[in-house]
């Protein structure tokens, strides 16, 4: 049996070959427990607890858990008179029971207070890799069902009585993963990420509850002219590639045993990739969570490097505690994407998509631009909240980065990113928020800005390619007075370009910024950092929208305003469905 244990903050991983413990004999008995023992000893002992006077005086620390540990063993097969009886060595401990049952307890709360990962390799040969469902089945569902056999039988032995109220938590592991390693066509500056294994199965336990190092993104990605990854060291088993399908692009997904949390929500975000979809070269790298002096020389540690020898586009930001959110991990992801569809001559789109079809039959596909916090989502929650009335059906196409395609014929067409939201806990409307928190990755929802992560739509809804009806830009900011309208059209493509390129919203707090804002075209990643292309890019297009008909004007959310948060997007959306029906 080959299992390794790894802590980092408030994290425990548990690396195995597949080989986990099947009795409880052999859980007790293996390394991994005695070390989680030993961890939870030493905050005891941080704490000076109460709870550390189960032991006799003078027992060293080492000594501690040995004892602990035996006496778990015993407990699991006998009762405490049979133990007082034939183990006189054991007096002490059982002197107290009462304090002794806290301590367990306390323990198996110890243990489920930290998030839990296993991650199994080396699969290949044990055909496991062929039937992933078999490996989860045999590690997560066993193990959960494990460690709360062993709790149970141990403490009802040591009280001489059953629980009353059995509650089925998750007592194992939150989350699983089968992480290989795969042959990619690595080039030759980057064969130190080679060994690095790939995520290829990912199996959660929702309602996942995760408490990120922060809550909150600051600053913007820097263009450097030197590859961030020259001299970083990837140390074995501290990291793993989740490989993104970001649209039409792969991205790998580099992230640190300290990121694990982050790295592994991005299966709620984005598509992983398939063995088939490995056989390529990425489009690009993304390094998350890199030593921490390893990008000083750049005065900026967000950065990211054109590679144009390899065709790659390079990112990494450093393993610091001021990185653990997971807008860095989403946000520089998808400015490698903007950039790339950029030199392909897309045009990337800060904003959401839904096509919306009405119950009297008028369809349109719409798209929403704005910042963070100027009402793109929440106007869509707003069409789900009135959708039964009118709505016969709703399809979110992205939720936050698009890009827009003029085919063969002319037309405006919108590609998505992501088959998941990002979204703030307070935005969701009530009912679409249970309704699916079973699928939910909830992060900090006791802290401001509380986000959940899940599912929205499908990658084959990202990739179709729909026909823009119409382009609203999400004013948040403005009342409505009486020269203004909810919904206004623009006349022409300079008034238009006028109003996107100006980028004004109300800050909601999300990120460091604050009152109203200006950002170029509401999306600081990418299009800054190739201002001269997107100027270019946005011209055309927003020229080719009005030649075309599309709907080109503004929608006045009022989300920045105090006391508009909920009724001013609902009022919006309602605006925006009649004039579908009107077109």
């Amino acid at each position: 049996m080959s299992n390794e244990l790894s802590k980092f903050e408030k994290t425990f991983i548990v690396w195995t070959d597949g080989s986990l413990p099947k009795e409880t004999y052999e859980f007790l008995d293996s390394r991994s427990f005695s070390e989680i023992v030993g961890y939870y000893l030493d905050e005891l002992r941080m704490h000076e607890s109460n709870l550390l006077r189960i032991f006799p005086q003078g027992l060293e620390d080492a000594e501690q858990v040995k004892v602990i540990v035996d006496l778990f063993k015993k407990l699991y097969y006998n009762t405490v008179e049979d133990i007082e009886r034939d183990y006189p060595e054991y007096e002490h401990l059982l002197g107290d029971r009462y304090n002794l049952q806290q301590f367990i307890e306390n323990l198996y709360n110890f243990w489920r207070g930290f998030e839990r990962y296993i991650v199994c390799s080396s699969l290949d040969e044990m055909g496991y890799d062929k039937r992933p469902y078999r490996t989860f089945r045999d590690t997560i569902s066993h193990m959960n069902h494990l460690v709360r056999k062993t709790y149970r039988d141990i403490s009802e032995n040591l009280m001489g009585e059953s629980y009353n109220v059995y509650r089925q938590v998750s007592s194992g592991f939150s989350v699983g993963i089968i992480a290989v390693n795969k042959e990619w066509g690595c080039p030759d500056e980057y064969m130190r990420l080679d060994a690095i294994p790939m995520v290829t199965q990912v199996l959660l336990y929702p309602p996942l509850i995760l408490d990120p190092l922060m809550n909150k993104r600051k600053g913007s990605f820097k263009k450097v002219e030197s590859n961030p990854l020259e001299g970083i060291e990837f140390q074995d088993k501290q990291w793993l590639c989740y490989p993104a399908k970001v649209g039409s692009l792969l991205i790998h997904i580099y992230f640190h045993n300290k990121f694990m949390s982050l790295g592994c929500s991005a299966a709620n975000l984005f598509e992983l990739a398939k063995s088939e979809d490995l056989e390529r070269k990425p489009d690009a790298i993304y390094a998350f969570g890199v030593d921490e002096d390893g990008l000083d020389r750049f005065g900026c540690e967000t950065v990211f490097y054109e590679d144009e020898k390899n065709d790659l586009l390079i990112a990494a930001v450093p393993r610091k505690n001021d990185y653990g959110y997971f807008g860095y991990l989403k946000k520089m992801v998808l400015t490698l994407h903007n950039i790339l569809m950029m030199k392909r001559g897309r045009f990337p789109i800060h904003g959401a998509m839904v096509g919306i079809e009405l119950k009297e039959g008028r369809k349109a596909n719409v798209v929403i631009v704005g910042d963070t916090g100027a009402g793109k989502s929440e106007s869509l929650e707003a069409f789900r909240t009135i959708g039964d009335a009118k709505i016969k059906d709703m399809t979110i196409i992205f939720d936050d980065m698009g890009s827009l395609e003029v085919d063969d014929e002319g037309r405006v067409k919108a590609y998505g990113t992501e088959i998941g939201a990002f979204v703030r806990l307070d935005d969701l409307q009530p009912g679409f928020a249970f309704g699916n928190i079973d699928r939910s990755i909830i992060m900090s929802p006791q802290k401001v800005n509380a986000r959940v992560v899940l599912p929205v739509t499908t990658i084959e809804e990202v990739l179709r390619g729909n026909e823009v009806d119409f382009f609203l830009y999400a004013n948040n900011y403005e009342e409505i007075g009486e020269k203004e309208e909810i919904i206004e059209r623009f006349g022409t493509a300079d008034e238009a370009l006028r109003v996107f390129s100006e980028g004004k919203v109300m800050s909601k707090g999300t990120t460091e910024s604050s009152g109203v804002v200006k950002t170029y075209f509401a999306n600081i990643f990418g299009p800054p950092q190739y201002k001269e292309l997107h100027d270019n890019i946005a011209t055309r297009y927003f020229g080719k929208m009005f030649e075309t008909g599309v709907f080109v004007g503004q929608v006045r959310t009022r989300l920045g305003i105090e006391g508009y948060e909920t009724e001013g997007p609902m009022i919006a959306a309602q605006e925006l469905l009649k004039l579908i029906d009107r077109s």
